[in-house]
């Protein structure tokens, strides 16, 4: 992989998430993680937009295929969709394509990132992991968001602030920084992921990544609560 072939959103939160040596995810729902990057990314190359209301119902601006499996796959849902739907709601069904996390790590396999294999689950059982085998992506992932969070630069790059704002709300960072790192910068975190520290013109879009990211992140947990309580 070179850089005239940068990784999307949903690829690198997938990055992020699996242990490097394991090759298992590291973070819950990891689906519900890469739909929220999969509409963050629309959202950031303008593919669809999120109105002003309560519900953040969503407008598909430019239905054509960009020639990627997963958000092609995305679109496709919203192209034949007979209604229009929710920020939230799309998270949702996104999640629920078969065998997401498994498409997202596919394809780092094939960008020669990772190498998939089989573990043994309870003696019985194997599972399928994702060992990195190339680690310098991940590393200029990191160095990016590294110079977001532990700088002061005035702007931070709006894909990075997705990234920090999805890794933060399932608690990567730690894991990623260390957590005495983390917890020192517990400011400049909350300022990048509010959208404080981006340029003027991107502040909308990234308001509605965040809805986005939230929905990623509180949709499982409150379908644990339900299914806990009922």
């Amino acid at each position: 992989m070179d850089d005239s072939n940068p990784l999307f959103l949903h690829e690198e939160i997938t990055l992020l998430a699996l242990h490097d040596e394991k090759g298992t995810s590291m973070a819950s729902f990891p689906e519900h993680l890469i739909a929220g990057a999969v509409l963050a990314e629309l959202l950031l190359i303008s593919r669809i937009s999120v109105d002003a209301t309560r519900k953040k119902m969503v407008q598909l601006q430019d239905m054509a295929a960009i020639g990627e499996p997963i958000i092609d796959e995305c679109l496709k849902q919203m192209r034949e969709s007979s209604k229009p739907v929710s920020l939230r709601n799309w998270v949702s069904k996104f999640a629920k394509i078969k065998n997401l996390k498994h498409k997202a790590a596919k394809q780092l396999c094939a960008r020669g990132i990772l190498q998939e294999d089989e573990s043994s689950l309870l003696i019985v059982f194997t599972q399928k992991v994702y060992k990195e085998v190339n680690a310098t992506p991940e590393q200029k992932i990191v160095e990016r968001m590294r110079t977001a969070i532990f700088s002061d630069d005035d702007e931070v790059n709006p894909r990075t602030v997705v990234l920090i704002a999805l890794a933060n709300g399932v608690d990567l960072l730690p894991k990623i920084f260390g957590s005495k790192e983390v917890r020192a910068r517990k400011k400049r975190i909350k300022q990048i992921i509010n959208g404080e520290i981006v340029g003027k013109a991107t502040q909308e879009v990234i308001e509605a990544c965040q809805a986005a990211v939230m929905a990623a992140i509180i949709i499982p947990v409150l379908a644990v609560g339900v299914g806990a309580s009922s």
